[in-house]
């Protein structure tokens, strides 16, 4: 019996790319960085951990940024953020886990702004975090998740990504729709 370098698939099929260790590696240290990260900027509008302002002074910023019901938008954005990391993070339904952080980050970087790209008023920072987010969906998880026990998930399903992409967008839009 031969042993599995690092650099050389472990399993190939036709059906499939080859796929090695260091690579789906690669996707679990993205993962846990990025759904971490956001996981808990989600708790932190939820529950004022990590120093966060809590939900009541997060519905009023919601509120002072023209979405309508504040304190309601508070918690889906929080939960939106809580959830879609934690999904990212196991690497857990990850189609829609990147379709809650898709509305998000489409919502955050329009009350952003577009009119500087670097700091301290610029949005690189979110459209670096966005742009992991949607090649995580788009690549899946790697065999190092909780999706690649799921037989509906264990390949990468490039319709699932896509349509959990498209439904993220749209939620995202939408909820643009209804702020003043």
């Amino acid at each position: 019996m031969t042993q599995a370098r690092w650099d050389q698939p472990l399993f190939s099929t036709t059906s499939a790319p080859a796929t090695t260790v260091t690579h789906d590696a690669g996707l679990l240290l993205l993962r846990l960085v990025v759904g971490l990260s956001m996981a808990g900027h989600g708790t932190m509008k939820l529950f004022g951990w990590f120093g966060g302002p809590g939900l009541t002074a997060t519905g009023k910023g919601f509120t002072m940024a023209g979405y309508p019901a504040g304190d309601a938008m508070a918690v889906i954005a929080g939960l939106s953020e809580t959830l879609g990391g934690l999904g990212l993070a196991l690497g857990l339904l990850t189609p829609l886990a990147g379709a809650a952080l898709t509305g998000v980050f489409i919502n955050i970087i329009d009350v952003r702004g577009l009119s500087a790209y670097f700091p301290p008023k610029g949005v690189e920072l979110e459209v670096v975090l966005f742009a992991a987010v949607i090649a995580l969906t788009l690549t899946g998880p790697g065999r190092f998740s909780a999706d690649h026990h799921l037989p509906v998930l264990r390949e990468n399903r490039p319709r699932h990504a896509l349509a959990a992409l498209l439904l993220g967008a749209v939620a995202g839009f939408v909820v643009l729709i209804v702020r003043d």
